[in-house]
């Protein structure tokens, strides 16, 4: 027989006032992701009807007051006194911002030193502490959401909701994941064996137990060009909430949404009675390879990483090798099946919009397109595979067709090698006997002339160039493939998935057994599966609370936002028992 107890006088962490301000929200957000159920605390539109009357104005003027100077509020850090940043707009102008340099050794021990104090204040704590934390950084959206406009390229509104309410949801996602998964084991239990003594009279042998969470050390957050805050808040406040430490190192082109992050942390701890170095920032220069120093750390036992294959594989071997537990999302071919339709326009609409967003820079965005080289029925007739494509090109033409219209969906790219992959697809074509079914045009910004806007292509092959769609190209650029039939579509879709991995994966039918068919497939390869979208929702978009982001059953991501693995090797479980 087990009886769970109040946990002892000197386990009993003193209850923080915040602890009752947000016992609400946790409770909602626990029970929306146990129910997977819709579940949203900050709203997406920037409307001044749901922020405030002049909320934009003031987030853009608090933008534009940190350009061209140092960065301060992140108050006392563990600096080296140097000073790193070199981050240019997407959009044209240099933003002129630097930061303090982190002196690694000194960190590290101050991170150390801030964690018994956390550690002792118990999950309900540190959970209303990080829902504190993700409030204050919501009041900063329109903020954050002009600094990741400007450092990844992204159009603004994109920007505000991507980068802003999305990621604070998936932030409070993670919270809560944390919170639930550290609080299944009760504090204190009574134990009772039953037994008899030596006369034989009942005399059960019973035990107190205690549990105590402990965080497994520092954790490090290796952040990404393309959605720095989105991408890094779910390993930030997953490690936070679970006590431990966090030092994040941000891309060295995209520091400032992240800065302005952790100095909301910062100052949000401080102000609860905890150390601000609980959360440091590591911002580092081009080329400087920081995140390979501090992951080679033995004090950092947590690593979450966002970005390419080779680091992220060196990650996966090299360092949980050494006992360190590391999450990675990397690069993938995601995938879309057309088979059949019964409603041709929804599906190119939806097909289009989601190789437009933000010109494919989105580690969701489909790549690679099969489909029969006999065509597909649809309910406008019998397309061949040519029609389908011409048809698939006339729609992204019209959805970007208009460069003032086009560049609130297409953003501006990001770097160079984006730019390549765009201005090189005649040439991609012709050494893989394809054809260009629609070039990457080039946009016009009508207010940032400097920006290089490129509008999705797309290039027909054979899908017998495996040696050229099994590779991620990154950015405006997919491949419509043709196949000999669906089963061939499917079976290829399987395999590369499993090869190569992907984070998406689409499927366009009316036939029921197509469907299961699809469905199998997805789960041999491990990755979520869309079928016949053709509304408002778009397979580059995942709902916090309800989608998982990645499976961690390929190899795209070794990880999923957010389910209990991503949360639960984050800390270990202690006990002491004695006799009652």
């Amino acid at each position: 027989m087990t009886t769970a107890t109040a946990p002892t006088q000197s386990q009993q962490p003193q209850s923080h006032p915040l602890v009752d301000r947000h016992a609400g929200v946790l409770q909602e957000a626990t029970a929306a992701l146990a129910g997977r159920s819709y579940f949203s605390r900050y709203p997406e539109s920037p409307s001044p009807r749901v922020y405030g009357a002049g909320a934009a104005e003031q987030g853009q003027a608090a933008y534009e007051a940190l350009l061209d100077k140092a960065f301060g509020a992140l108050g006392e850090v563990a600096t080296d006194g140097g000073w790193v940043g070199e981050e240019v707009s997407p959009y044209g102008p240099a933003l002129g911002v630097t930061y303090p340099h982190l002196e690694v050794d000194r960190a590290i021990e101050v991170a150390q030193a801030a964690l018994p104090r956390w550690r002792d204040a118990g999950a309900r704590t540190r959970a209303a502490v990080c829902v504190e934390i993700i409030d204050a950084i919501n009041t900063r959206s329109f903020e954050i959401g002009h600094s990741v406009m400007h450092t990844t390229g992204q159009p603004f509104v994109m920007a505000f909701q991507a980068a802003g309410p999305h990621a604070q949801d998936r932030a409070l996602e993670a919270v809560a994941a944390g919170l639930a998964e550290q609080e299944r084991i009760p504090a204190s239990v009574v134990w009772e064996k039953p037994g008899r003594d030596k006369q034989g009279n009942p005399a059960p042998i019973r035990l107190q137990k205690d549990y105590r969470v402990v965080p497994r050390g520092v954790a490090l957050v290796i952040g990404c060009n393309t959605f720095p805050t989105w991408n890094g808040y779910p390993g930030l406040f997953a490690s936070l909430v679970t006590g431990n430490p966090v030092i994040v190192k941000p891309h060295p082109r995209a520091i400032l949404p992240l800065a302005i992050s952790v100095a909301v942390g910062r100052e949000v701890l401080a102000g609860a009675g905890f150390s601000p170095d609980l959360l440091q920032l590591a911002p580092e220069a081009e080329g400087e390879g920081l995140a390979k120093v501090l992951a080679q750390r033995d004090e950092v036992r947590i690593i979450d990483y966002t970005g390419g294959p080779g680091f992220g594989t060196w990650l996966e071997q090299t360092a949980a090798g050494a006992g360190k537990q590391v999450y990675t999302e990397k690069a993938g071919v995601n995938t879309v099946v057309v088979d059949s339709t019964d409603n041709l326009r929804g599906v190119l609409g939806n097909l289009a919009f989601s190789l437009a967003l933000y010109s494919g820079q989105m580690c969701t965005t489909p790549q690679n397109i099969y489909v029969p080289r006999e065509g597909i029925r649809t309910d406008e007739g019998m397309l061949s595979f040519q029609e389908f494509g011409a048809k698939l090109a006339a729609a992204v033409g019209k959805l970007t067709g208009d460069d003032a219209r086009a560049v609130e969906l297409l953003g501006a790219t990001v770097n160079d090698g984006v730019r390549a992959n765009a201005e090189g697809l005649a040439a991609l074509a012709r050494e893989a006997g394809g054809e260009v079914v629609l070039d990457s045009r080039a946009v016009v910004h009508p207010t940032f002339p400097e920006a290089v806007v490129r509008a999705p292509g797309l290039v027909s092959l054979d899908v017998s160039r495996e040696d050229v769609y099994t590779q991620e190209c990154f950015g405006p650029v997919s491949f419509l493939i043709g196949t000999a039939g669906t089963e061939q579509s499917l079976a290829q879709f399987r395999d590369t998935v499993r090869e190569h991995g992907a984070m998406t994966a689409a499927v366009y039918s009316t036939d029921e057994q197509v469907l299961d068919d699809a469905r199998e497939a997805a789960a041999d390869a491990g990755v979520a599966l869309s079928e016949n979208l053709t509304g408002a929702v778009f397979v580059n978009q995942t709902a916090a609370f309800s989608d998982l982001h990645g499976t961690g059953a390929n190899p795209a991501a070794n990880a999923a936002y957010v389910d209990t693995a991503f949360v639960a090797n984050r800390f270990r479980v202690v006990t002491s028992r004695r006799h009652v």
